[in-house]
């Protein structure tokens, strides 16, 4: 009997370090074949200028635009996704009980929202773009990635504040706070669930291609207004990839390298303001 539990043991053990080995496998050479091909071809021009008429076809210029219209569409649908997320986890956690039918079917459906393709999400935002008689603009897309992305904001935070001692909300309301004081400390008890629900969601906003294809269009310059084109750094790389001069492709590499390096340091970021919380919860 011992014997067979060892072997259980062992060989889940070298299952999960084949498996652990596998996903750090792919990593490394995703990360390594970016930063082979595309670090020769960074350069301060890429990065401080805008695309001239020839960019595209291996001439000067840079993404500049790319990366500000990236940087606006994840700064305010992030903004954005929060101001709704937080008041629905707040909803679900302290006016419902567990055992709420209404609450399971609400988990239910951000579930199943979590999983819809981007592309899903950008042909319905589409569909009411057109309805409404607009255009692709910057707002279109800020609004598909606010979509996108408050499934994740949901359910990532509601993992954690539904752990949530519920003795400690007892405690609130017997010294006369009301529910919307107990907010507050909701917020500060789960401000790690909302860095990691914010690491996660941006990860998937900047990085999404297909949503915003569909709703911002493309633009060489940087925008402006809420109504203006925008470009992307994902779209960036699809439109650079696609030339077949070798030379343009390299930059296509830049592109994503650059991508990576913005996602990298909004991570670290949110790593440090995640131990800070955490060392300093009530």
């Amino acid at each position: 009997m011992r014997k067979r539990l060892f072997i259980e043991e062992l060989f889940a053990k070298a299952l999960m370090a084949f498996s652990t080995f596998v996903v750090f496998v792919f990593v490394f050479s995703i990360v390594s074949t970016i930063i082979k091909y595309g670090w020769h071809a960074l350069s301060w021009e890429l990065v401080s200028q805008l695309p001239t008429g020839g960019f595209y076809l291996g001439k000067g210029g840079g993404f500049l635009n790319a990366i500000v219209g990236s940087l606006y569409i994840v700064g305010a649908s992030t903004i954005l996704g929060l101001t709704i997320s937080i008041p629905i986890v707040f909803f679900l956690n302290v006016y419902l009980t567990p055992q709420s039918k209404f609450g399971y079917a609400a988990r239910l459906a951000f579930d199943i929202l979590f999983g819809v393709p981007s592309i899903v999400y950008g042909a319905f935002a589409f569909s009411i773009m057109i309805y409404l008689g607009m255009k692709a603009s910057l707002l279109g897309g800020i609004v598909v990635v606010t979509l996108l992305i408050i499934p994740i904001f949901i359910r990532t935070m509601d993992e954690t504040a539904r752990n949530f001692p519920r003795d400690l909300l007892d405690a609130t309301y017997s010294l006369g706070a009301t529910r919307w004081e107990t907010l507050w400390i909701i917020v500060r008890q789960i401000a790690p669930g909302i860095a990691t629900a914010t690491l996660l969601s941006i990860g998937r906003a900047i990085g999404d291609a297909a949503g915003v294809m569909l709703t911002t269009g493309f633009n060489d310059s940087i925008p402006t207004s809420l109504s203006d084109q925008t470009a992307s750094l994902p779209l960036t790389v699809f439109f650079l990839w696609q030339t077949p001069s070798r030379a343009v492709q390299e930059r296509a590499y830049a592109a994503a390298l650059v991508l990576t390096l913005i996602v990298l340091a909004l991570s670290i970021l949110g790593r440090l303001i995640s131990n800070k919380f955490s060392k300093n919860k009530l």
